[in-house]
């Protein structure tokens, strides 16, 4: 069992910045891939970034390239998603997700088997 909890959301300004981050609970969090997914009211939830079990490897969806960064930091347990020039599209809830395995392609396939709560992002123009 893995536990996810995201923290870090809030209300910013467009052009503002946040930094998003996910606290993985055990000891297997480097083995796995790691991902971030926003879901805005009324919309299916959407692909925001991926990254690889050894944090070489990211995949980015195409709204997002550019503005925001994947990381993790496998001694901590943890994830991040760094998210610079916000737009009111942004405005969202956040989730973090795991994948079973290390490739961080999966997660933007969306084999994922974990997910966090989620956190709240509202962007104001």
């Amino acid at each position: 069992q893995a536990q996810l909890v995201e923290s870090g959301g809030g209300l910013v300004q467009a052009g503002g910045s946040l930094r998003l981050s996910c606290a993985a609970s055990g000891r297997t969090f480097s083995s796995y891939a790691m991902g971030w997914f926003r879901q805005a009211p009324g919309k299916d939830r959407e692909f925001v970034a991926a990254v690889g079990s050894s944090g070489t490897s990211t995949y980015y969806g195409d709204s997002v390239k550019g503005r925001f960064t994947i990381s993790r930091d496998n001694d901590k347990n943890t994830l991040y998603l760094q998210m610079n020039k916000l737009k009111p599209e942004d405005t969202a809830i956040y989730y973090c997700a795991r994948a079973p395995v290390p490739t961080g392609w999966s997660v933007r396939s969306g084999r994922i088997d974990y997910w966090g709560q989620g956190t709240q992002v509202t962007v104001s123009s």
